[in-house]
């Protein structure tokens, strides 16, 4: 059960916390603290219990409330604050010194939303500052930070799915006894640029086992290209992910890329352990709010 600690209210649920106000709002009632007080304690627990959840279920919540006696007012029903981005009213009212970046918002359980919201169209400003640090705190930061700080996962549950795309690169460079033995397939260790395609291909799909703050995605489609420069003596490795998810693939090419590198790298070593790999760098990508990115 979400509560709040600036919101002042305890497990006893004497008074009505923001979850039960979400659920109120979105059915467009009020209800009195005598109305509230008035339903049993399980049923008090069960409308918080409602108000937290992603999306309300409002018929159940209606059946509860129609105990509350006095009955709950009817006024205007308030649906929740968009998930992109904050408004721009609540946006002004936390102001410069406590910003609300779209991404940091949408990070943020529809509650937490909700919360923020609510706090602002209220304008009392030692509210205002609790409120902020106890949903926000660190996560102002990075989205990766939790309020207190802590390192964590970004909760991407309420994105759109779409297509997304990206395409990473990684070189290898070394000598002319390893470039000759990578050029006519005569490693002894067997064949490099089969054995680095597929190991940059398990690499795409380990990527969230490798990056502790990546999400395990739906990978549609991974290649891994590998074409030899003779001139600089060069093995330049492209890597191309797709996904049709909630988060990009940039990591999942960065490392398709790199680890395709490191094989060809512990391939050859033998005959060359000065061979230098990189850069590695994204090249392209594409899908999702943050828009494309190409180099």
């Amino acid at each position: 059960m979400k509560l709040y600690a600036f919101d002042e209210v305890d497990e006893r649920l004497l008074l009505l916390p923001l979850a039960a106000r979400r659920v109120l709002d979105q059915l467009g009632l009020r209800l009195s603290r005598a109305g509230w007080q008035s339903l049993s304690a399980q049923a008090r627990r069960t409308l918080t219990e409602l108000g937290e959840a992603p999306a309300v279920d409002l018929a159940s919540a209606r059946a509860l409330l129609e105990r509350a006696t006095p009955a709950a007012e009817v006024g205007a029903a308030v649906a929740d604050p968009p998930a992109e981005a904050a408004p721009a009213a609540v946006v002004a009212v936390f102001g410069e010194g406590r910003p609300l970046a779209p991404a940091l918002w949408a990070g943020l359980s529809p509650l937490d939303r909700y919360a923020l919201a609510k706090v602002a169209s209220k304008g009392r400003p030692e509210r205002i500052a609790a409120a902020y640090a106890e949903i926000v705190g660190a996560s102002a930061l990075s989205t990766h930070l939790s309020p207190t700080g802590v390192v964590r996962m970004v909760d991407v549950g309420q994105k759109a799915s779409t297509l997304r795309r990206a395409l990473a690169e990684s070189r290898v460079s070394m000598g002319a006894e390893a470039f000759a033995r990578l050029e006519g397939a005569s490693a002894g260790k067997g064949d490099v640029l089969a054995t680095a395609r597929i190991a940059g291909i398990q690499a795409a799909k380990r990527t969230s086992d490798l990056i502790p703050l990546c999400h395990a995605i739906a990978i549609t489609h991974v290649t891994v290209e590998i074409a030899l420069d003779a001139p600089s003596r060069t093995a330049h490795v492209q890597a191309s992910v797709e996904t049709f998810d909630r988060t990009g693939v940039e990591m999942e090419a960065l490392c398709a890329a790199s680890v395709a590198a490191l094989t060809v790298y512990d391939m050859l070593k033998a005959y060359d352990r000065s061979m230098e790999i990189g850069p590695t760098r994204l090249l392209s990508k594409s899908g999702g709010r943050s828009g494309d990115f190409a180099r």
